[in-house]
């Protein structure tokens, strides 16, 4: 059986106030697991893109199940749990420790932004 979805993401960690360019029914989350957000920055666009992240991380699937019950992805001092379907993180802890408030969490498959970058 083959996996459908991405082995690795590159996680951006962004001020929440560069989350006005995300779609409105994406919102910020702010929970206590960190944030779920999707946007322009996880296309790589010219706007909001990776320059504004204050960290970033390239997380693999580890194989595990998150105690969200999505896939646990884990590298670069972040581990997530990240939905497939969705592509929003659902868990998030960095160097060990829960995002900080006033921060977001956004993905972006690695192999787009990667082809976004050499091409």
């Amino acid at each position: 059986m083959t996996m459908s979805h991405p082995q690795s993401y590159e996680i951006l960690i962004v001020p929440e106030f560069t989350d006005d360019k995300a779609p409105e029914s994406q919102g910020t989350g702010g929970g206590a697991a960190g944030a779920s957000v999707r946007g322009t920055a996880a296309k790589g666009s010219d706007e909001g893109g990776p320059g504004d992240a204050v960290r970033s991380a390239v997380v693999t699937a580890t194989g595990e199940t998150g105690e969200t019950g999505y896939p646990r992805y884990a590298g670069d001092g972040m581990v997530a749990d990240i939905d497939p379907r969705t592509q929003a993180v659902e868990g998030l802890l960095v160097d060990g420790s829960e995002l900080a408030y006033g921060l977001s969490a956004r993905i972006a498959e690695r192999d787009r932004r990667q082809r976004d970058t050499d091409g």
